[in-house]
């Protein structure tokens, strides 16, 4: 397991994030996978082919992708191993397959804009990370929303490609960010792309059940730590409504958010014009503001931190073990 290479990565973008001129100059790698993404899906999606065509090219599709992603970066890592130092290079490669900084950034600008200019500032902000329709939403809605995008992510941006780089380097932590990436992308239920989509959809959901399980229990031992949160009720909402949520996975973070601080959050909530209805995640409060978000951060950092402190034992220990 890379413990190693995942360390480096974790602490390198918790520090520094992914820089703008770096951006700037060669983008990122999620923009690499969707240009990827969308050639395929434009070359291989044909309106005029039956769903069983469309399927079976979905699959081919996701097969191209990971291995484009996963080939480039298991190749990368060893030839950067080989050198001195060379763990710390392939760290710094892999910090950016992770969003820590820029999760709590995003966040953080909606309670900023809620306390400094108001509701329309806020609904402007959340829109940037959330799809709903940002003009049908109150100031608990905009919470909502900043709230549910920061346990998701939690979960799918950063839990999962740091499991999963653990488990497999470099190439492990491309793989997910790629698959993932295909599935904010295609894997969704309209009349383009539910049968060329249904693979990344069904292959991303098993990939990120291990890291949802793992955000959960995150967030539950982090408000242990953190006060005025309850590990009880967190632990208790896991329980009682994650199995709700639409998603197989994004209930267990969302769940156990809401119960540890307290709050409800999920429910309906409208995309395009047209009402969807979720369950509510946590029992507590629905009339909440941008303290609430203030809160959700502070114990998201706990939760980080956690990560990274087991991560860095676990780091620790092999160097000592030899």
């Amino acid at each position: 397991m890379a413990f190693d290479l995942t360390c480096v990565a974790l602490l390198v973008e918790g520090g520094a994030g992914y820089p703008p001129r770096l951006f700037a100059a060669i983008r990122h790698p999620v923009v690499w996978a969707g240009w990827l993404i969308s050639a395929l899906d434009h070359r291989l999606n044909r309106d005029a082919l039956p769903a069983s065509r469309r399927r079976a090219y979905g699959i081919l599709a996701v097969a191209i992708l990971l291995a484009c992603a996963m080939v480039p970066a298991g190749l990368l890592e060893g030839a950067l191993r080989a050198l001195p130092f060379g763990v710390v290079l392939a760290g710094i490669v892999g910090s950016s397959l992770i969003a820590q900084r820029s999760l709590y950034t995003h966040v953080a600008a909606v309670a900023q804009a809620l306390e400094q200019d108001g509701l329309e500032a806020g609904r402007v902000a959340v829109s940037h990370i959330v799809g709903r329709d940002p003009q049908s939403l109150d100031v608990a809605g905009v919470t909502r929303g900043a709230i549910e995008s920061l346990a998701e992510n939690f979960s799918d941006g950063i839990v999962a490609p740091t499991f999963w780089m653990l488990v497999a380097g470099l190439a492990g932590g491309a793989g997910y960010k790629a698959l993932n990436t295909a599935d904010s992308m295609i894997g969704h239920r309209t009349p383009r792309h539910e049968a060329f989509g249904w693979a990344a959809a069904r292959l991303d959901d098993l990939v990120n059940l291990p890291a949802s399980r793992l955000s959960g229990l995150l967030i539950v031992v982090a408000a242990a730590m953190m006060p005025g949160a309850s590990p009880q009720n967190a632990w208790r909402a896991i329980w009682r409504d994650a199995r709700h949520h639409r998603s197989p996975n994004a209930g267990w973070p969302e769940a156990a958010m809401a119960g540890a601080l307290g709050i409800s959050i999920a429910g309906p909530r409208s995309y395009g014009g047209v009402q969807a209805n979720a369950a509510y995640m946590g029992d507590g409060r629905r009339a909440i503001d941008a303290a609430d978000i203030r809160a959700a951060l502070r114990l998201y950092l706990w939760a980080d931190g956690l990560m990274v402190a087991l991560i860095l034992a676990g780091t620790l220990a092999i160097i000592a073990r030899g």
